[in-house]
């Protein structure tokens, strides 16, 4: 068994139907909350909340009976936090269980016309790739690329690709007047063809620039939420 078959994290198990689901909330909110700033009382009383059980024989104390006032509080206190926790939780596995395609976290270099040519007719279906096509010197082409870095990170079902317009093969149609260039494929079909793309910028542009340029097109999934997000969310709280 692999090192990172160890060091994962096991995937949230929820249970069908009301019960079942707010027993997993029940449950999501006791290992989330800070156990060491929790009183005694009230994390037995969270604990035995998140564990319901039919109670035994002569137990007058089981857990099949209404509410208490004290149960209520604690469930309601701090609520909606959790709660935007617990469903961002949900929603991930959710997404991990209906996504379909393979995932991708970098940019990939293509040395090649044949593996440029791999990439759009090989690729899975549902990818969308997105091929910057560049020459070293030119103007633009390098900011391009450091931009490709930072969205391959943020869309992980993108296929992100560069490859030097004298590796194209067809170096005599992408001079240097016409780069860089952005090219964007989906299941073997051209999407997008952008010609010196970087006219479309400012002087200065980065990769939040060449995210929105892209999604005025649609050529972009929606992104994916993901740890910066959850900050992000934390701070306006």
């Amino acid at each position: 068994m692999s090192d990172r078959m160890v060091d994962e994290e096991p995937v949230m198990v929820t249970h069908t139907g009301p019960k079942g689901v707010i027993n997993d909330w029940r449950k999501f909110k006791l290992e989330s909350m800070d156990q060491e700033v929790l009183p005694p009382s009230k994390r037995e009383l969270l604990r035995q909340m998140s564990s319901p059980q039919k109670p035994k024989d002569g137990c007058v104390g089981g857990f099949n009976r209404k509410m208490s006032a004290q149960e209520y509080e604690l469930i309601k206190e701090d609520d909606e936090k959790s709660l935007r926790k617990y469903r961002k939780q949900c929603m991930q596995v959710m997404h991990e269980h209906l996504s379909f395609g393979p995932k991708f976290e970098t940019v990939y270099d293509l040395d090649s016309g044949e593996a440029f040519l791999e990439v759009i007719e090989k690729e899975h279906r549902l990818t969308v790739v997105v091929v910057h096509i560049y020459k070293d010197g030119v103007k633009g082409c390098d900011a391009l690329n450091s931009c490709m870095d930072c969205l391959a990170s943020e869309y992980t079902s993108v296929k992100f690709c560069r490859i030097r317009a004298a590796a194209t093969g067809a170096g005599e149609r992408f001079s240097d007047d016409v780069l860089p260039t952005l090219l964007v494929y989906k299941a073997g079909e051209l999407l997008g063809n952008f010609l010196a793309v970087t006219q479309h910028f400012n002087e200065e542009f980065f990769a939040t620039d060449v995210e929105a340029f892209l999604n005025e097109y649609g050529l972009l999934p929606v992104k994916e939420c993901g740890a910066g997000a959850e900050e992000d969310e934390a701070d306006v709280e």
